[in-house]
């Protein structure tokens, strides 16, 4: 399973980057192998939500439940991480990256903190 990861570069800024997590059979399905994690955090966004520049607090997957997110990294690219998506923010110091919501969206999310 392709993941986008957001992570800050040598040059301070931060960057779009995909991760791949193997997916092995089991019972039902496939599944990865364990991720160890620390706690969740659930959270909602207004639809009017726009976050200026900012790094993320901690190592985490975030986790859209019902709306989108659009995330811009220091390049001024852009991606639109949907409802049902994850991403993992890992741009814990520099200068960050801009979360917006999407269409007016009211948002809610899951963090599941890695450290």
């Amino acid at each position: 399973m392709r993941v986008t990861r957001v992570y800050t570069g040598d040059d301070g800024q931060s960057h779009f980057d995909e991760v791949e997590y193997e997916l092995s059979p089991s019972g039902i399905g496939l599944l990865s192998e364990l991720i160890p994690a620390k706690g969740m955090i659930i959270r909602e966004t207004p639809g009017d939500y726009n976050l200026d520049f900012h790094p993320a607090p901690r190592r985490q997957f975030i986790i859209n439940l019902d709306a989108a997110v659009e995330i811009t990294v220091g390049d001024g690219s852009k991606r639109v991480i949907g409802p049902g998506e994850f991403f993992l923010a890992e741009d814990t110091t520099g200068q960050g990256h801009i979360s917006r919501a999407v269409d007016g969206k009211v948002r809610h999310s899951i963090f599941v903190t890695l450290e």
